[in-house]
């Protein structure tokens, strides 16, 4: 069996054999599915990746008042947008380490509270500037602006001072924070020529492709910068197709439209796995499904009203019914068993209509409609999940009605906006970087308005903390407070599922993101 395994792995490396194919073999041989995963993964980083083609995504998350402004990125689209013509200072390994990007090394003062980004020599920008670190600078500057209400406000509000000095960019934070790399890595972080300043929507980066075509809501074209200064970013071109009707995307992969598609739905990822010419990639990490409430708003600003949903929602159904499998059961806090200070010992909130009525009566709620807003693109089958939430909560007297909203808006007229809707995250490579994003009082993405003086506090002495033990017990106290008193409702943690066509090569499974961390375009090639 070892020579036949061996003879197979070598043929991935030549590109004389599919994933599909692959792993109908190992099978046979009587290898587990995830370790002939893990093997033929391996032989697909061996092998010389291929230059060239055009290269067609089919996503979800794209809308008519989308920008190209990264600091205003909030769905996938946008995302992807921005990984193709931007980079940022580091991003964050599958292996959870971190790779420098345009930061060529990083050092910490001994207390972990100053830290030096050397900024890479030689790297052009697609107007045919240099990059310098007055870039980086102004870009940094730019994001800790009020005005620009980025979605990495929160985490630029650390930074007590920044400077540019010769080739590398420093920063001093208020309180020293050991993971800071990870949060430099935040997707809305790209090095922009003078920060962006002066045109943040103009689509100008350093990143392995140009801007072509921008039609916010339909598509994005870009093709092969030249003078890209990394060795990654294989295909002639990318498009962006945006496509948030879950069928037609779908459809667009079996027809050969696209070659990759992300979001396909747990109700046909089995079918779709069976279907010739393709593969689906579940890959299982930090996302989560979520109901948000804001807390400073009628009626969910009462904390018995809370509790009465939280008991209300049956998360076991929803794990079964909406994700097939594809994930796992959440506990109303944003940090599951894939961040590596989990507290498994925080209680499981249970499914009981007893409590949730006893709740309910307690909140002195008058019996008026409580209207949760829903779409489709909020996550595959948040529809359906909202009606089994509806159900479940009539049961216990709560009169839950919903709303279902275009899907075009979506993520700037409800989420963060509506005080009760569905909504997903992908999730952050480290709880701080979570916390920092969504949960901390002063963060723009704060979508449950949640303002504790006593989780900031926690959250700022767990940044400086080296003891991992006591570290760990600081992210488990903030856990269990956000647990009984949040606006998060957290049935399920879901898996990234993606369509491949295998007529690519090179996919490697990544917890961070959908589409191998956002990274697909720069990693992978024509087989």
């Amino acid at each position: 069996m070892n020579e036949q395994l061996t003879h197979m792995t070598k043929q991935v490396t030549a590109g004389k054999l599919t994933r599909r194919d692959f792993m109908g073999k190992a099978a046979a041989l009587g290898v587990s599915a995830a370790m002939a995963s893990t093997m033929f993964a391996d032989a697909a980083r061996a092998a010389d990746p291929k230059k060239g083609g055009d290269l067609k995504i089919g996503s979800i998350g794209g809308e008519s008042t989308n920008s190209l402004d990264p600091a205003s990125y909030a769905s996938q689209v946008p995302a992807l947008n921005g990984r193709q013509f931007g980079d940022t200072l580091v991003v964050v390994s599958p292996d959870g380490s971190i790779e420098s990007r345009l930061a060529e090394s990083v050092e910490a003062s001994a207390d972990a509270k100053t830290w030096n980004f050397k900024i890479r020599p030689g790297v052009e920008f697609h107007n045919g500037k240099t990059l310098t670190s007055e870039d980086v600078l102004k870009t940094m500057q730019r994001h800790s602006d009020e005005n620009s209400k980025s979605g990495a406000l929160g985490i630029m509000k650390e930074i007590e001072s920044m400077k540019a000095d010769g080739d590398v960019f420093s920063v001093t934070l208020n309180n020293p924070n050991a993971d800071l790399p990870y949060l430099m890595a935040d997707y809305h972080l790209i090095i922009q020529p003078d920060g962006g300043m002066d045109n943040p929507a103009a689509g100008i980066g350093t990143g392995p492709y140009k801007l072509e075509v921008d039609e916010p809501g339909v598509r994005h074209a870009f093709t092969k910068f030249e003078n890209y200064w990394a060795d990654d970013g294989h295909f002639d071109s990318v498009e962006i197709i945006a496509i948030n009707d879950s069928t037609a995307r779908t459809a667009a992969l079996q027809s050969g439209q696209v070659h990759l598609i992300n979001r396909v739905e747990p109700k046909v990822a089995g079918l779709l796995g069976r279907a010739p010419g393709l593969s689906v990639q579940p890959t299982t990490g930090r996302g989560h499904y979520v109901f948000i409430m804001h807390v400073d708003t009628a009626p969910f600003d009462n904390l018995e009203l809370r509790l009465a949903l939280k008991h209300a929602i049956n998360r076991e159904e929803l794990v079964e019914k909406i994700l097939q499998g594809y994930g796992s059961v959440g506990n109303d806090i944003p940090i599951n068993a894939a961040y590596p200070l989990f507290d498994d010992t925080i209680p499981q909130r249970t499914f009981d209509l007893e409590k949730a009525a006893e709740h309910y009566k307690k909140s002195g709620h008058d019996g008026s409609p409580i209207v949760l807003r829903t779409s489709e693109v909020a996550f595959p089958g948040a529809v359906d999940a909202a009606q089994l939430f509806q159900q479940s909560a009539a049961a216990a007297g709560i009169p839950l009605v919903i709303e279902r909203e275009p899907g075009d808006g979506y993520w700037s007229e409800v989420w963060n906006v509506q005080p009760f809707c569905a909504s997903y995250w992908t999730g952050r490579p480290v709880q701080d970087q979570m916390y920092s994003t969504a949960y901390l009082s002063t963060a723009d993405w704060n979508d449950t308005r949640w303002k504790r003086s006593e989780f900031d506090d926690m959250l700022n002495k767990a940044k400086g903390e080296l003891d991992t033990a006591k570290r760990k017990e600081l992210y488990s106290q903030m856990g269990r407070l956000l647990n009984e008193e949040g606006g998060l409702i957290c049935p399920m943690f879901n898996q990234f599922i993606d369509g491949v066509s295998d007529q690519l090569a090179g996919w490697e499974p990544d917890p961070y993101d959908e589409l191998m961390g956002g990274q697909a375009t720069r990693k992978m090639w024509f087989a």
